[in-house]
């Protein structure tokens, strides 16, 4: 039986890192693609390269940086909107939405799955994202593939394993498949000097860990 053949839509960051090893330990033949759109934190995809490297994956990045500049408005894209602190599921964590983010990677990942043969686009949405946004949610996964499963003779399927687990969930997954975590970028802000431990993200981060009862090797900068 051949192995599957799966595309990762990987930024270099914990949920996606653990996605990536899921696949690889299930014997997949895996690729995984990052895209820059933009963000403050870009520095991800750096992690993201190195994690790819480490595991001998192809990686690509998908140049859509004039992204940012047709949807302004968000933490993410926007040097002039100030990165919130605090919980992730905070009201004020609505600002970093990218709007239809997901859709517009996810689209872009397919055609890149297609050209390669993947039947597989993975994403790691998961239950913490769908307070704040609402392209995780699983009737987004399910109604967006069951467009992508028509977008071309070449069936494609859109997996997303973790969109009912929680983040200490998906670090104690991580931590069976031996992730290395400290190789894996979270912080919002996207300073080089470490994690500032202060926006949602790193909260999340820091919350999980501990429910998760896992060692955090992550550098907080507070």
């Amino acid at each position: 039986m051949n192995a599957k053949n799966v595309l990762v839509i990987y930024s270099g960051g914990l949920d996606s890192t653990v996605l990536l090893y899921h696949y690889k330990a299930q014997g997949c033949n895996v690729r995984a693609l990052g895209v820059d759109y933009g963000q403050r934190h870009v520095v991800e995809l750096e992690f993201a390269r190195r994690n790819c490297e480490a595991l001998d994956i192809p990686f690509t990045v998908a140049d859509l940086r004039s992204l940012a500049a047709l949807l302004p408005g968000s933490s993410q894209t926007s040097s002039d909107v100030e990165v919130p602190e605090g919980h992730y599921a905070s009201e004020s964590m609505k600002v970093t939405v990218v709007p239809n983010r997901n859709m517009i990677m996810l689209a872009v990942a397919a055609g890149h799955a297609i050209a390669h043969k993947c039947e597989t686009v993975a994403f790691a949405a998961h239950n913490g994202d769908h307070a704040i946004y609402p392209d995780c949610r699983s009737e987004f996964v399910e109604q967006l593939g069951k467009a992508l499963a028509l977008c071309d003779w070449l069936p494609v399927t859109l997996d997303s394993p973790f969109v009912t687990w929680t983040k200490s969930e998906i670090v104690a997954y991580g931590a069976k498949l031996g992730v290395h975590f400290e190789n894996t970028w979270s912080c919002y802000k996207g300073g080089r000097n470490g994690h500032c431990g202060k926006c949602g993200t790193c909260v999340e981060r820091r919350e999980a860990f501990a429910l998760a009862g896992v060692p955090d090797p992550t550098y907080y900068t507070v």
